[in-house]
């Protein structure tokens, strides 16, 4: 294992070289983000470096004067750009189909006689990166705009090959106390989160993170191999504030549970120190190990969440998408009542859960950029504009202002109580982001970090034997 790790990172270095060599020159490494809006916070891929308008494509020059524009000066350039013609959109998810309807009204409401048709497409089973790369070799593309997760695949895939433009509105920036030019990263238009939610009609609690990796337990979690942002949560964990979270969590629990699990973090010492990773690498290494090789695989989380709420699902747990919970309808062996998320009990300690964005480009060759940048202010900037996400739990925007108002109008933090003001489903009142983000330790997704370690640390992943139900 050592000599085959030692490899991975002699490997690592080699296409590093290979990848700034060949790297766009607009773009480096970020820093720390300086913004500190409550999504925008944590991802950071990339920091623009100032560069001659000369270097810049013509979309690129675009949104250098775009950034510069409130939206209503947007959507005036959008108008007359896009008046009468159709505009293409790709996305992770399919609610770009139902902001569009709302973006164009907003157009009318300026100029009454302006029309817009629009298709929007939401790719399966990860295709989304080869269509943006298939429509890249074109000089005009047909994609206008993309709303995309993955954030390793994003870096390394679509920025640095120059498919993809970020583009930062002015008034998402105003609202996060940072200007286009300061802005390290890009541009998410949420945070959604998953979350471990267990089975309550039985005895067994789960208490702790490691409970879930303890002996004998079988997590639903929809498999690395076809949601991979799954898998860029197992990356994260060994970055050093989620390693340390592991680390506490350990120190916390019982001498027999701790005994249980040094074993395994003693052999991953090593294997910590060999892929470089900080001093409490070996908790991370372990966790991921014991996790991957016991997790029930499942296709969806939809069929993850039906399974937990019913009360046949005695003892078991799952790691899903928060907002899942919104379709659980009541019956006589189905209740959201059935369900406990771990995070929310006060004795709980650890990891919750974690994050991950959808993030908004404009394509390089896009045939619209000017409709492109307006409707992705429009759904950033507004309430209005983000209300197709906003209106679910679990899916924080990154602009504090939208965030405020999306909870006045939805009240996602009192989303159990009735009509007469009792708590019905305490599982459905959402704690909000900055909860999850410190008390729910919410391991968040940095596409810097996860592309710096995709090839080392998930190389090492692939050499783990996954758990086979049955």
């Amino acid at each position: 294992m050592k000599k085959f790790i030692a490899l991975m990172m002699a490997l690592a270095m080699v296409l590093s070289l290979v990848a700034c060599a060949g790297a766009p020159a607009t773009t480096e490494p970020a820093a720390e983000p300086k913004n500190e809006g409550p999504a925008a916070a944590e991802p950071s891929a990339v920091e623009p470096v100032a560069e001659p308008e000369a270097n810049l494509t013509a979309t690129q020059q675009i949104i250098r004067e775009a950034e510069g524009m409130s939206l209503e000066e947007l959507a005036k350039k959008a108008i007359e750009e896009s008046n009468g013609a159709t505009f293409y959109g790709v996305g992770n998810s399919s609610r770009g189909k139902s902001a569009l309807p709302l973006f164009i009204e907003y157009l009318q409401s300026i100029d009454p006689n302006y029309t817009m048709e629009f298709d929007w497409q939401q790719p399966k089973n990860n295709k989304i990166f080869d269509q943006l790369t298939a429509d890249s070799l074109k000089d005009v593309g047909t994609y206008a705009m993309t709303l995309i997760q993955d954030g390793n695949q994003i870096e390394s895939k679509m920025v640095k090959t120059g498919i993809l433009d970020t583009f930062v509105p002015l008034d998402w920036a105003n609202a996060n106390g940072t200007t286009a030019d300061a802005y390290e990263g890009y541009l998410p238009l949420q945070t959604l989160n998953k979350v471990f939610m267990f089975n309550n009609t039985g005895a067994k609690t789960y208490k702790n993170c490691w409970d879930f990796v303890a002996e004998g337990e079988h997590g639903l979690y929809m498999d690395i191999d076809s949601e991979i942002v799954g898998k860029n949560f197992l990356y994260m964990l060994t970055q050093d504030t989620y390693a340390a979270y592991l680390k506490a969590a350990y120190d916390k629990l019982d001498a027999d549970k701790q005994a249980y699990f040094k074993p395994v973090i003693d052999e991953m010492a090593n294997d910590a120190a060999d892929l470089g990773l900080g001093a409490d690498g070996a908790y991370a290494l372990a966790w991921i190990k014991l996790w991957v090789e016991s997790y029930n695989a499942q296709t969806d989380d939809g069929p993850i969440c039906n399974t937990l709420v019913d009360k046949s699902a005695t003892d078991q747990f799952g790691l899903l998408v928060y907002s899942k919970l919104r379709s659980v309808e009541e019956s006589d062996s189905v209740s959201k009542n059935n369900i406990t998320v771990a995070a929310y009990q006060d004795d709980y300690t650890g990891i919750g859960g974690y994050g991950y964005c959808h993030y908004l480009f404009v394509t390089d060759n896009s045939p619209l950029p000017w409709t492109a940048c307006a409707f992705i202010a429009y759904m950033t900037c507004t309430a209005d504009g983000f209300s197709a996400w906003g209106k679910d739990m679990g899916g924080y925007s990154a602009n504090p202002e939208v965030a405020a108002a999306t909870e006045e109008k939805y009240g996602h933090s009192k989303g159990g109580y009735d009509e007469n003001g009792v708590n019905v489903f305490d599982c459905k009142n959402d704690r909000g982001f900055d909860w999850w983000k410190s008390q729910g330790e919410l391991v968040i997704e940095d596409p810097a970090y996860c592309a710096s370690v995709a090839f080392t640390v998930g190389s090492w992943i692939e050499m783990l034997t996954k758990y086979t139900a049955g």
